[in-house]
């Protein structure tokens, strides 16, 4: 049995291990999906030493042993550990959290500003609502046709812009969970399923097209590709997708932005990614601030100036998840620090470049350091600024600042 698929083996059963108890699955997609019955791992324990045996026979720069130094920070993570924030990250995102600075976030609110203006909507408490007026709100049991019906029309100009010829199946579900995701998609092999969070999740016909993208095109059809790359070759790395391996900047990053490569003119679906591209570079501020001993009053006072319209909960909801959650505290990172390269890719690099990274997206789960390969003139991917500091924000309450 080769190394890789003694780690799946032992994935497999970890992953076992934890829904039998009611935790979080590990694997949040199979690449190579078997019948065969998996017995679960006797402790978590158990799994460490076995991750910690098959990382001795793996070298530093192995894809293989990328992948078990983030497995094994998460599940070190879960059994009590708390490394440093910088080091977590690098082990199970493969980028630092050195955040970006306060001008790069003022830049890109300053871009979503003037986006939200050309359709007419102010920045102050009422923003986030005047912005689902403006993009059309739908009923919730209308959601799922919607993206449906979006990722028909969409599906032809992905497959141009990334090679992908896989074929998927989409199973869309409705659920109720008091849980931090709006939308969440799993599988294996060609089966994704899309589950839509009701108690959360806001519907319009923008955000429709938005999510047929992020989860369909971008994180369901890539999966599906990589699914059939691993049924029909070998493939050198481990075939079980995680939140917590290095491929989830990607993952996130191009889903996040990919109207900007598949609807770059149609100003509504624009103007929701340079929304959040923003809003996730918030987010990155509070989720170094809170891991740096920043208190919560801070972060508070620091995201209603950032971002009017967010509630207390909303702010803390995410301190909470990025500050005290093992795998969140990994996995929110992908976010902002993916979402940023992707825009940059998008405004920035030539069309050669943007080719390669779309069609090497759909080929292999990248990891930054493949990314910054591929594109050696694009910006660090987790950001170039120094110790965590909570400046003056550009927005306050009443607008800018205008000193």
């Amino acid at each position: 049995m080769s190394v890789r698929d003694e780690i799946e083996q032992v994935l497999r059963a970890w992953n076992a291990y934890e829904i039998a108890r009611g935790n979080e699955p590990v694997i949040d997609f199979d690449c190579y999906p078997s019948d065969a019955d998996i017995a679960p791992a006797t402790s978590r324990v158990a799994v460490y030493q076995q991750l910690r045996d098959l990382r001795e026979t793996t070298d530093d720069n192995d894809v293989l042993a990328v992948r078990l130094d983030a497995d094994l920070a998460y599940l070190g993570s879960l059994l009590g550990e708390r490394p440093p924030l910088d080091a977590y990250l690098a082990a199970t995102q493969g980028c630092t959290g050195a955040g970006w600075s306060s001008q790069h976030v003022e830049e890109a609110g300053e871009r979503a500003r003037a986006h939200l203006t050309s359709l007419g909507i102010g920045w102050h408490a009422t923003t986030g609502k005047e912005l689902t007026a403006a993009e059309g709100p739908l009923a919730a049991h209308n959601a799922p046709d919607a993206i449906q019906q979006a990722a028909d029309e969409l599906e032809p100009r992905v497959r141009a812009l990334t090679g992908a010829t896989a074929g998927f199946r989409l199973h869309v579900e409705t659920v109720d969970a008091n849980a931090y995701w709006h939308y969440w998609l799993d599988g294996a092999g060609q089966d994704v399923r899309l589950r839509l969070n009701l108690r959360h999740a806001g519907f319009t016909a923008v955000r429709a097209q938005q999510f047929a993208l992020h989860e369909v095109l971008g994180h369901g059809l890539q999966y599906a590709s990589l699914s059939a790359r691993c049924r029909d070759e070998s493939v050198p790395w481990v075939r079980l997708l995680a939140v917590t391996a290095s491929h989830q900047v990607l993952f996130e990053g191009l889903a996040q932005a990919m109207p900007l490569f598949v609807t770059p003119h149609d100003e509504a679906a624009v103007t929701r990614v340079r929304l959040d591209h923003y809003l996730q570079l918030v987010r990155a501020e509070l989720h170094v601030a809170i891991n740096s001993g920043v208190s919560v009053a801070e972060c508070l006072a620091h995201g209603h100036a950032r971002v009017p319209w967010w509630t207390d909960e909303l702010i803390t909801d995410h301190l909470t998840d990025s500050g005290a959650d093992p795998r969140l505290r990994s996995y929110l990172w992908s976010y902002p620090a993916g979402l940023d390269w992707f825009v940059a890719l998008a405004d920035d690099a030539d069309s050669r470049v943007k080719a390669e990274v779309l069609h090497a997206a759909y080929r292999e789960p990248l990891t930054p350091t493949d990314l910054a390969r591929l594109w050696p003139a694009g910006p660090v991917i987790h950001g170039p600024s120094g110790p965590v500091r909570l400046r003056q924000p550009a927005f306050s309450r009443s607008g800018p600042d205008p000193h």
